[in-house]
């Protein structure tokens, strides 16, 4: 049995699907180079039946990448197969996944199809698929509740049409790690043909075990784990890529397999996944949160001193995470911020870069040192997004215990300059009432939140908020030395994404 274990990552398919974390096709392309040099060998890039949105942005990343396998999902129809083919079939390495429901209660209550149905239509997919490229990838949707021997005949049937890969989801998060690995025991010994193909994983984290499913799973023979940057995803999420990377990095002595993946690059791509989908990843988070090297306990301060083993099992530079970090300032030039960008891992066109500098002098006036979390945020608001319909021209707001919170707000809207003044109960409260008076929305503010991209009174505000509009639900971010100024960008992203999403309906159909 091969010692490699295969990282297919789906950020750009499962991690898309939380709630309000669409991205568009600039931020997917943009996430997709990243994840090719983090070195993950398979990119499900997206649903292309989905959305003509989707099928673009699965189209566009398959021409541009040339390292890694690129994959569409897709559901057992001719039609859907079609579309995948046609979104993957430029790339350097194409890939179709095709999937269709197993389970006893998925059969019966989604599909109204019988067992021998489900086989028939699965055979006919995965030959289907084969025509047009070597790999095919079969899963077994709400695998982990299906009737085991089922499963193993549905698997060898796949094989036997042409399917290189053959994936056990836990679509519910419904796995016990035990039972997780004896299931997947079963399958690598009683199905036809196994070992002309891959065992792959797909763990949601319902229950809170997703990676440790995975991990199980791995000891047990599977050899591909589908995972996401931050553990994003449908419901509760997915299985953490940083989290099982490094758990097999870590321990070596129970987990004697390898990846491609260059663990000191998991940190960058932990933020900008962050900073694209607006979902902050909690401090306490296993690898890369905020907290995860921090040590306040006098006693932990005192061992990591003497010696940091004694309270850290892995050291923060290995998942990119440097103690020294060049700072830059005002009298910073162009060619040292497109050096440490690239340092970074962003290779700036340069129309970009001169957009990124002219905003990094800017910001520089403000502050006194801009940090790589500044720049990260510079890159993302005026690289990785396309253009908006709604964007902030000025903000101006009067505020204090003695008048009333009055803003008053000049935007562009389709090109057309619109202002207008308006009250509220605070100066942020008022500022959401001008544009919201003039962007005509009606959507709802779910969730308002404020953190300090970096440490210092001079540090720039990070706010995140969640909107909902008619069904749609979308996160907006916005970072600025003034916070009030960074609601504003934040609550007009959050109107760009509804857009975005009015214009680009995601339509997930199932999944596995």
């Amino acid at each position: 049995m091969s010692d490699k274990v295969i990282i297919f990552d789906t950020t750009l398919r499962d991690g898309e699907q939380s709630p309000g974390a669409s991205m568009n096709t600039a931020e997917k392309l943009r996430l997709a180079s990243q994840l090719e040099d983090l070195g993950v060998d398979v990119i499900e890039a997206g649903f292309p039946a989905a959305s003509d949105g989707d099928f673009e942005a699965v189209s566009k990343i398959a021409q541009k990448l040339t390292r890694c396998e690129v994959a569409g999902l897709c559901r057992t129809a001719k039609k859907d197969i079609d579309k995948a083919w046609g979104a993957v079939q430029h790339a350097a390495k194409p890939r179709i996944h095709t999937f269709i429901a197993t389970s006893d209660i998925h059969m019966k209550y989604k599909l109204n199809m019988s067992r021998e149905k489900v086989v028939k239509t699965a055979i006919e997919a995965v030959q289907y698929a084969k025509s047009f490229t070597g790999s095919v990838e079969f899963s077994a949707e709400d695998g982990s509740r299906t009737d085991r021997d089922f499963l193993c005949e549905i698997f060898g049937a796949a094989i036997s049409a042409g399917a290189t890969t053959v994936n056990l989801p836990d679509t519910v998060g419904y796995a016990i790690p035990e039972e997780f690995s004896a299931l997947v025991k079963y399958v690598m010994t009683h199905t036809p043909g196994i070992d002309r193909a891959v065992l792959s994983v797909h763990c949601h984290n319902d229950l809170g075990l997703a990676t440790s499913n995975t991990l199980a799973a791995i000891s047990a023979g599977a050899r591909q784990a589908e995972v996401t940057i931050n553990g994003i995803g449908e419901r509760a999420g997915n299985t953490s890529l940083e989290e099982v990377v490094m758990s097999l990095k870590t321990r070596p002595n129970f987990f004697p397999m390898t990846t491609n993946i260059d663990t000191t690059r998991i940190y960058p791509l932990s933020r900008l996944v962050s900073m694209i989908t607006g979902i902050i990843v909690q401090p306490n988070k296993a690898i890369v949160g905020a907290n995860a090297f921090a040590h306040e306990a006098g006693i932990h301060q005192d061992g990591v001193l003497k010696n940091p083993m004694t309270y850290e099992i892995m050291r923060p530079e290995t998942i990119g995470l440097a103690s020294n970090k060049l700072i830059l300032g005002k009298h910073s030039g162009r060619h040292a911020l497109h050096s440490h960008l690239k340092e970074m891992g962003y290779d700036l066109a340069d129309d970009e870069l001169m957009a990124v500098f002219i905003k990094f002098k800017e910001l520089a006036d403000k502050k006194k040192h801009v940090l790589d979390e500044d720049l990260e945020s510079l890159v993302t608001e005026e690289v990785l997004r396309t253009p908006d319909i709604f964007k902030l021209e000025y903000i101006q707001v009067t505020s204090g215990n003695t008048v009333m919170p009055t803003a008053s707000v000049r935007l562009i809207i389709n090109e057309r300059p619109v202002k207008d003044s308006g009250h509220g109960n605070g100066p942020i409260d008022a500022a959401y009432n001008t544009i919201a008076k003039l962007t005509g929305t009606e959507s709802e503010l779910l969730r308002f939140s404020v953190t300090a991209l970096s440490g210092g009174t001079d540090s720039q505000g990070e706010v995140t908020v969640r909107l909902r509009e008619n069904g749609l639900i979308a996160l907006g971010r916005g970072a600025d030395p003034d916070i009030i100024t960074a609601s504003a960008k934040a609550y007009i992203n959050g109107l760009n994404r509804l857009e975005y999403l009015k214009r680009n309906p995601v339509n997930t159909h199932e999944v596995v």
